[in-house]
């Protein structure tokens, strides 16, 4: 029996993971906050209010709120849906490559082309874009959105609530505190504090 999933909210990641279910999953449609979103749409979907949520109660959840702009409310949005971790899925998409050692959280998107390597682990809420490559023993902490094309060496350790732009490469061994932002393109070769901003080749801190 095919488990029917609901997406939160109706943004580019949604879209994104409709392309990388696979035949397990039944797609009743989006969830989103937005009444001008809400209906049903060309493409044959529809964009629910969250009352959808109590009338499929069997229904798992992907929640993939943020962006560069939004990141940081990631964590009180996805709170404010009141639902149990149980009811989060985690969706890999067919053409990611998993090493058996890697450990996944809940609510997690892998989209296509991502490789994840030995002893890697993902923590919950996390977003990884097409053709990212996760070295071996690399920790992505909770609420993490990682970009398309994004290489991160092993044993970096990425804390919670970060985002990591595109086409960005982090050194082995380093951390990203909390709550920072890598900017797209972005040659990270040392180790950031909390809440930096970080860009450039070299990456260095900006001014927020």
């Amino acid at each position: 029996m095919k488990t029917k999933l609901l997406i939160f909210p109706y943004n580019g990641n949604g879209l994104e993971a409709l392309g990388c279910l696979d035949g397990n999953y039944e797609f009743i449609g989006f969830i989103d906050d937005e009444s001008t979103k809400q209906g049903k749409k060309k493409e044959g979907f529809t964009v629910f209010s969250r009352e959808v949520l109590q009338k499929y109660r069997e229904a798992k959840l992907l929640a993939v709120p943020g962006s560069p702009t939004t990141y940081l409310n990631r964590k009180k949005v996805i709170a404010s849906l009141k639902i149990p971790q149980t009811r989060f899925a985690t969706v890999i998409h067919k053409n990611a490559y998993i090493s058996p050692l890697v450990k996944i959280g809940f609510n997690v998107l892998i989209m296509a082309g991502v490789v994840l390597t030995s002893n890697a682990i993902i923590g919950n809420h996390v977003c990884i874009l097409p053709n990212s490559v996760i070295h071996h023993d690399v920790v992505l902490a909770d609420y993490i959105l990682v970009g398309s094309q994004v290489v991160i060496a092993g044993y970096v350790k990425i804390h919670d609530n970060c985002y990591i732009g595109s086409q960005s490469s982090l050194i082995n061994q380093i951390e990203i505190g909390k709550n920072s932002l890598v900017g797209i393109g972005s040659n990270v070769i040392k180790s950031f504090p909390p809440n930096s901003r970080i860009v450039g080749n070299p990456a260095r801190l900006i001014n927020n």
